[in-house]
């Protein structure tokens, strides 16, 4: 039976507990998973109904589960959410901001021992091209026009989260389990009240609230001894990571694959780790700097058509990885840094805190009894800087795939557990083999009846009075033979699928699983390390890049109005030159210069000689027909 496992609490929790992940954060997070009630309690309740003016509904400090999930009759469109902070108090922002202030200028001059606090890695502008760069700073202008969280509330929602935690220190996950297609399924769902990415670690958006997921799939070993507990039973076979809006195959990784690092409690068990990115909350296998792309809707046919122009020009003109000065990233993409070092505040079994865990299943009332947001709706157009929704709805209040589907969501649900796979094998091959024996004797009665048709065509072929039923004859023999052309086609390659699937049925019998990554199609890996000579200037070259060409071309337009392509394209190839130089890719940069210059100096000859080029193929390919005629002639 589907659905959510009939277990008692206690024995759920003994569940969860067993394969709960240890989640590891980057020094510099100032929030950490926490408990929804106490969140609720901080909170307002409010609605923004279309073209009004949004309403309090319940005050700060006046708000319960039971009031938040009250049903509520409203028009299409109306939007509920909650506001974590209030305008923040101006004088004791600035405390914070000058303490924050000291405890740096302490750290630079060695006088304060303890957290380092973040540092950045190498800029994110500097690991891209200039098509990236230039839609970076268009995303970054939107900023101003559309709507965003304010700069100071990630400052207040860090006091507030801050106070929080000095009444009652708590890190809390939500646990939930299901049973889907014979896989055992272990949510864990965490709850951050703030997403300070933006402001904090300089990535994509800022917004109050933010729910973040892993799974566990585990498959129930036939148990010898029926006494034995169903955590006991219990055997993981896939881990998955919700990591921004991705989903897929490409989420999840097998639970031998060495990339799963793992913390082996003191009883014996294994549990797996999570590298954190600060701010952002996405969750990944290894620690490290994850160069990210966030795709804005309206550039999504750009992004496309870009996608499979590169698909072409590596696969039709098989021209290596390496000539691609970013290989595998769309310049209208915006690139954004995922900082998921593990150098921060570790939580999870034998780490610096404990869980403190909660279940979660379809009978908890404010998981599916609210459908608004879990934070400040700021009315953003792309949804960035509005918080979201819970761990049951999706900003649209449509049901999460994570949640009604969470095999899909990883791309299991194609995918048998291991002790069912043979039998899920066998089924098929049945499958296949009545196929096979319903298209033979299909073949059979349909040759039969070819084979007739074709003699009483003879026969009629010479009988002019019988020319409408011979033509006829001969269109259902086209018609037939055609037909029975596929069916053949179609014996063979099912032949060839239980071949196969014999063989693969072999190879598990044997122990064979197959690659542990074949299911993976664009895996995140961490940026590679970013060594080169004089680095930060050539950071500094890159963030100021985009702007001096701005600039530029207003200087250009107003001054050199005569010469504005000829001034643009000298500073292009002047700030790509200084930054090559200081990437050490000087030599890399002149000879793709070197083949730019060509190609375009063939399109002008060929279309400058376009007629004589033509006259001259021609004749070549007379006197190659009229060589290659004599030479068979010849030749005998």
């Amino acid at each position: 039976m589907d659905g959510t496992i009939p277990l008692e609490p206690i024995s759920q929790m003994a569940v969860l507990r067993r394969f709960e992940p240890v989640v590891r954060f980057t020094r510099g997070e100032r929030f950490f998973p926490i408990d929804v009630e106490r969140y609720i309690q901080q909170c307002s309740l409010w609605v923004q109904r279309p073209g009004q003016a949004p309403q309090l509904l319940v005050p700060q400090g006046a708000l319960t589960v039971e009031k938040l999930i009250q049903p509520r009759q409203e028009e299409f469109g109306a939007v509920y959410y909650l506001r974590f902070i209030e305008p923040p108090d101006i004088l004791e922002l600035a405390q914070y901001t000058l303490r924050q202030a000291v405890k740096s200028l302490r750290r630079i001059q060695g006088m304060e021992k303890g957290d380092a606090g973040f540092r950045a890695g190498v800029g994110r502008l500097a690991r891209v091209g200039y098509g990236s760069r230039l839609v970076d700073a268009l995303f970054s202008l939107s900023l101003l026009l559309r709507g965003r969280v304010p700069g100071d509330t990630a400052i207040a929602a860090a006091l507030t989260y801050q106070r929080m935690q000095a009444q009652h220190e708590q890190y809390c996950y939500y646990g939930r389990m299901v049973r889907e297609n014979g896989w055992v399924i272990l949510q864990y769902w965490f709850f951050y009240p703030f997403n300070n990415w933006r402001s904090g670690f300089f990535g994509v958006n800022d917004h109050e609230g933010d729910w973040e997921m892993a799974c566990i799939y585990c498959s129930e070993s036939p148990a010898v001894d029926p006494n034995l507990s169903l955590e006991d039973r219990l055997v993981p076979r896939w881990v998955a990571y919700a990591s921004h809006d991705f989903h897929g195959d490409d989420l999840r990784r097998r639970w031998d694959d060495p990339e799963v690092e793992k913390v082996i409690d003191y009883q014996g068990h294994a549990h797996p780790v999570m590298y954190v990115g600060a701010g952002s909350h996405a969750a990944y296998f290894r620690r490290g700097e994850y160069l990210s792309e966030i795709e804005l809707p309206f550039l999504s046919p750009l992004v496309k058509l870009v996608d499979r122009l590169q698909g072409v020009w590596h696969k039709v003109l098989r021209l290596p990885e390496g000539l691609s000065s970013s290989p595998g990233f769309n310049v209208f993409r915006i690139p954004f840094v995922d900082y998921a070092r593990g150098d921060g505040l570790s939580i999870g079994p034998g780490q610096d805190r404990e869980w403190q865990p909660q279940i979660l299943s379809e009978h908890t009332p404010w998981a599916v009894g609210y459908r608004g947001l879990w934070g400040l709706y700021v009315k953003d157009p792309i949804a960035g800087e509005n918080a979201p929704a819970g761990p049951v709805y999706n900003r649209d209040r449509k049901i999460r795939r994570s949640w009604c589907d969470p095999l899909g969501w990883a791309g299991l649900d194609k995918v048998p557990p291991p002790e069912q796979t043979l039998a899920v094998i066998e089924a098929q091959q049945a499958h296949i083999r009545n196929d096979c024996t319903e298209i033979e004797q299909w073949i059979k009665e349909k040759s039969a009846e070819l084979q007739g048709l074709g003699v009483e065509a003879l026969a009629l072929q010479h009988e002019p009075h019988l020319e409408a039923v011979y033509r006829d004859h001969m269109q259902r023999i086209a018609t037939l033979s055609a037909e029975l052309r596929e069916q053949r086609q179609r014996l063979a390659t099912e032949a060839a699928r239980l071949e196969a699937l014999e063989r693969y049925r072999e190879r598990l019998l044997q122990g064979d699983r197959g690659p542990m990554r074949a299911h993976i199609h664009h895996p995140q890996q961490p940026s590679s390390g970013y060594d080169q000579p004089l680095a930060i200037i050539s950071e500094l070259i890159a963030a100021i890049s985009i702007g001096v060409l701005m600039i530029g071309l207003v200087l250009l337009l107003v001054f050199f109005r005569h010469y504005v392509l000829f001034g643009l394209a000298a500073l292009v190839g002047l700030l790509i030159f200084i930054e090559a130089g200081f990437r050490r890719q000087l030599t890399h940069f002149i000879n793709s210069l070197t083949l730019g210059l060509a190609f375009i100096s063939a399109l002008v000859l060929f279309f400058r000689f376009f007629w004589q080029i033509v006259i001259v193929a021609v004749l070549m390919a007379g006197v190659y027909l009229i060589w290659g005629n004599v030479r068979e002639i010849l030749g005998r």
